[in-house]
């Protein structure tokens, strides 16, 4: 287990529900899928990357509802910037990106 933390400072993560509207591999990356990202009217479409490829085709990704943290620092990664980051847990055999049980709209917020 991690250090405990204040709730102060988990309610500082923006975590938000985003549709994955596009995702491909850039063709300079061995590990890395690149999204493009509906995260609602406030927030806009954004670039995000997930080192996923090994387990994932960009077509299992495209469409689908996942949990995204979209108030993390911009980070470069590759020849890109990343400007969130896709929530996954440890799965058995592959990281298993975070869904919800039911629809909702891209950009509902997490709490």
């Amino acid at each position: 287990m991690k250090d405990i933390v204040e709730f102060a400072d988990f309610a500082k993560l923006d975590l938000r529900i985003g549709k994955v509207i596009k995702a491909e591999v850039p063709e300079w990356s061995e590990k890395l899928i690149q999204l493009t990202v509906d995260l609602g009217e406030e927030i806009g479409e954004r670039t995000i990357f997930a080192g996923i490829k090994q387990w994932y085709e960009p077509t299992d990704l495209e469409g689908n509802l996942y949990v995204f943290a979209v108030n993390l620092a911009e980070k470069k990664m590759g020849e890109g910037v990343s400007q969130g980051m896709l929530l996954a847990a440890d799965g058995t055999d592959r990281p298993v990106p975070l869904t919800i049980g039911e629809p909702v709209e891209p950009g509902t917020v997490i709490r």
